[in-house]
């Protein structure tokens, strides 16, 4: 009799589990209770429980003892990742759990425009909600120690679209910029043309740099390199204006003046010969593989058209006639 009695509560025991054992499954593949996306953001140190309990006081989760019971014993509850993670109609409560776990977070992004200084790249970078500032903007010798550059590092970041998860810092971001560029630079540089005019990779990301301010047309990149190519191995200045606006810094007020052009300072082309000390701003891959890839033709000067496009010559005397009929004519016009 004590026998039957046993196996009959054994037999409860298990019926009860088993019963038990549905609806749990049943409520993990029940779906979360949205009607829209919701972003749920995790702080570090944030315990499973703490979670479950602020999207049951949300709503979200309806089942949470079932979350609960389920990540214990699995052990996924231990596992999850903090983060920034969007939750969305028709996720169940299992795919919250396995979601926390893989630590597939939101992921946000910022552009790095092509021809942009470095202190605006940072600016762009701090601007983002989702990136912790932790530079100071206008700090250069704060970003030269950062970037480990013996000179202030104006075109080391490799400007590119930016994934990175909330709570990234703008220093992470830089550094991760700074490999992109030496990967890029690398890359282009061991498949460059014979015969170039620089000594370094760095020389080419200046001319690079030069290129990229000049045009953003990417059908005349290599023209322009070409110019200034074959100018650097006549041992003739560059004469390019972005080098001496650069120069200028905040002195430069749009209205770029003969005085300025007169005026010394390191990166004015028209009175220094070779390249400038750095770059001038951040160059894209194509300015790049322009300045090591140049044109082969024999052109010396280029003048802006004033639609974007630029008109070259091969003899200052023809140059002297197109800035007569593109930049003098057109003034007289207006």
């Amino acid at each position: 009799m004590l026998k039957k009695r046993l196996f009959f509560w054994i037999y409860i025991l298990l019926a009860c589990s088993v019963l038990r054992g549905i609806f749990y499954f049943q409520h993990l593949a029940s779906p979360l209770s949205l009607s829209s996306p919701e972003i749920v953001e995790i702080a570090p140190g944030t315990g499973f429980n703490r979670v479950l309990a602020r999207l049951a006081d949300q709503g979200a989760v309806t089942h949470p003892f079932d979350l609960k019971l389920f990540g214990r014993l699995s052990g996924k509850a231990q596992a999850i990742q903090a983060g920034e993670y969007e939750l969305v109609p028709g996720m169940t409560h299992e795919d919250l759990l396995d979601k926390l776990v893989a630590g597939e977070v939101v992921m946000h992004q910022v552009i790095i425009v092509e021809g942009r200084t470095l202190m605006q790249a940072l600016v762009a970078l701090q601007e983002h909600p989702g990136v912790i500032a932790e530079l100071s903007p206008g700090n250069r010798d704060q970003l030269q120690q950062l970037l480990s550059s013996e000179v202030y590092p104006e075109g080391m970041i490799f400007p590119d679209t930016y994934r990175f998860s909330s709570g990234t810092t703008d220093r992470a971001l830089l550094l991760q910029g700074r490999d992109l560029m030496q990967q890029v630079l690398e890359e282009e540089w061991s498949a460059r043309d014979v015969g170039l005019p620089y000594d370094t990779p760095y020389e080419a990301l200046i001319m690079a740099s030069i290129i990229e301010k000049e045009t953003g047309r990417r059908d005349e990149r290599e023209q322009i390199a070409g110019v200034f190519v074959r100018r650097l191995q006549r041992g003739m200045r560059l004469q390019t204006d972005p080098t001496v606006i650069y120069g200028m810094g905040e002195r430069f007020q749009g209205n770029l003046t003969r005085t300025d052009l007169r005026t010394p300072n390191p990166y004015n082309t028209y009175l220094n010969k070779g390249l400038p000390p750095t770059p001038i701003a951040l160059p894209g891959r194509d300015s790049i593989h322009a300045s090591l890839h140049p044109d082969q033709g024999d052109t010396l000067y280029f003048v802006a058209r004033g639609d974007g496009s630029h008109y070259f010559s091969t003899t200052l005397e023809e140059h002297e006639q197109a800035v007569q009929q593109y930049q003098l004519g057109s003034e007289s016009e207006q």
